[in-house]
């Protein structure tokens, strides 16, 4: 697999058993750390003694997760309840906290003892992705990440550090949490689902699927390359010499402010298509219609709603939409169109066309949950706007004070925080609340392709959106399709043309038109194609 440049701003790596080996020397002082405890325990009580398992026990229980946690963790699994007690316990101390600031003495002089070796493969993909301008961090949950790091020669290759001691500081959750992760992105000033994670422990791959990144990279260092892709993982290997990493010689062509106009353009977009037939995907807000301060505002202009009509009755053409299935169709108006709501979980169109996403129901009581507990917390922030869809929970906040944005992003990342099954996403002067699904905009137009047959080489698919979550689509048809993006503001993207507004929407999709009724290039679409 090769990561590129413009898909991707930052590389995120776990410490220990990713970048360095000090794995061992973790499990070698948990080991220690445990089995005295355990041992002396058995004495007192006349029980056999059990000791601690240095490669399942340390996976499931204190792999990945912060000192006092894992000490926790673990001693719950054999029955054993311990006071917490707090931060300055003695090493000798029987608190949750005494036995794990014993454990961090242990590992420094294992530290010590044994030095720090690296994983070759992964300091050398960190050389190559420097010098490519990706950013990088490092996150670990042990609180001696900087003295690791400074002795493994790390710190020249990496741009952040997010470690144990930071996790105290500002109050961070352990994984399977996903705040450390957040935090390094947060550091770097990118969107996680620009970022990508690699990650060794089961708890972190869950963390960095939680976070919403943009692809997580699970490192089997232990033969549990399934489970990693169970926990979450897009892809598992056994060393990052595995992926590559690509320069990508086209990013300032690919800024949305520097693409050409589609419109322009015409005839290029014409000679691709011909011989070929077309399919035609729209986003709603922003594209169809012009952004409103309100939803429910967004109308679409009567001309644009023509323009589409007269496109439909010449090839086939889908809707997808943030919105929710009905919303979106009712704004639309029109027979002989499929409607994608809520991103593609809910689709529906002529022909007795349907799907609802398989998964998509079970997730809708957390869904109910987040909706409550979103009213609750934003009721009396003026401007701030909750839209629930079938699918999704929708927070609107482009009629909130700007002082006040601040308070609506950590409203929703706390309950967020609390549906581990849910995920965060961000457009336009919104957050939204997900399954957690791999499921979204460009997963739909490849599933429709497939469903009505238009999915083969002689099929031209044009997409044509202005938001964030359209890049899903722009990239799922990369190389079968044409991406037009309505640009508003410069960012980087996947589409290969650009539109101003709606109005220049409204002008393409009569070109298209036109074309379709000269060329024919997909009239004879019509006859198998069930949309």
């Amino acid at each position: 697999m090769r990561l590129r440049v413009r898909d991707y701003d930052l590389l995120i790596f776990d410490l220990d058993g990713v970048v360095t080996r000090t794995a061992k020397l973790h499990a070698a002082a948990w080991k220690s750390l445990f089995d005295e405890f355990l041992a002396e325990r058995a004495r007192r009580e006349g029980a056999p003694f059990r000791p601690f398992d240095a490669a399942e026990d340390y996976r499931r229980y204190v792999d990945g997760k912060l000192r006092y946690d894992g000490v926790r963790s673990f001693l719950g699994s054999r029955g054993v309840d311990l006071p917490f007690g707090a931060p300055d316990d003695p090493p000798t101390a029987l608190t949750v906290c005494g036995l794990g600031n014993r454990k961090d003495r242990l590992f420094q002089d294992q530290l010590r003892s044994r030095g720090v070796e690296v994983y070759e493969g992964t300091v050398e993909f960190l050389r190559q992705a420097r010098s490519l301008g990706f950013k990088t961090a490092i996150v670990t949950s042990s609180r001696n990440g900087a003295l690791v790091t400074e002795r493994a020669g790390l710190s020249v290759l990496i741009d952040a550090r997010v470690d144990g001691v930071d996790s105290t500081r500002l109050g961070l959750q352990s994984k399977p949490a996903p705040d450390l992760f957040l935090d390094a992105a947060r550091k770097l000033g990118v969107d996680p689902a620009r970022a990508v994670v690699f990650e060794d422990a089961q708890a972190g791959v869950e963390a960095a699927r939680r976070g919403g990144f943009g692809l997580v990279v699970g490192v089997d260092r232990a033969g549990q390359a399934r489970v990693l892709e169970e926990k979450g993982a897009d892809l598992a290997v056994k060393d990052l010499g595995e992926l590559s990493l690509a320069d990508d010689t086209e990013i300032e062509a690919r800024r949305t402010d520097l693409l050409p106009s589609a419109l322009e353009r015409i005839e290029e977009i014409r000679e691709r298509a011909r011989g070929r037939r077309l399919a035609v995907f729209l986003d709603y807000d922003g594209t169809l219609a012009p952004i409103a301060d309100r939803p429910e505002k967004a109308r679409l202009p009567g001309h644009i709603r023509d323009a589409v009509r007269a496109l439909a009755e010449r090839c086939p053409v889908a809707v997808i939409s943030g919105r929710d299935l009905r919303d979106v169709r009712q704004l639309v108006g029109l027979d002989g169109v499929v409607f994608a709501g809520s991103h593609g979980f809910d689709i529906e169109g002529p022909g007795g066309l349907r799907r609802e996403h398989p998964e998509g129901a079970s997730f809708l009581p957390s869904l109910d949950k987040a909706e409550r507990a979103l009213k609750e917390a934003l009721a009396r922030l003026e401007g701030a706007i909750i839209e629930r869809k079938r699918f999704s929970v929708a927070v609107h906040y482009r009629l909130v004070a700007e002082s006040s944005r601040d308070r609506v992003e950590k409203e929703v990342e706390r309950v967020f925080r609390a549906h581990p099954d849910l995920r965060r996403t961000s457009g336009k002067m919104v957050y939204e609340l997900r399954p957690r699904l791999r499921w979204d905009k460009g997963r739909a137009v490849l599933w429709l392709l497939q469903a009505t047959n238009l999915g083969g080489p002689e099929v031209l698919a044009v997409y044509i959106g202005d938001d964030l979550t359209d890049e899903d689509a722009f990239r799922a048809l990369a190389d079968r399709g044409i991406g037009i993006i309505v640009r508003e503001e410069p960012r980087r993207t996947e589409a290969r043309y650009a539109l101003e507004n709606p109005e220049e929407v409204g002008r393409f999709l009569g070109a298209l038109s036109a074309m379709a009724e000269r060329a024919g290039a997909c009239r004879d679409i019509q006859g198998d194609a069930k949309i």
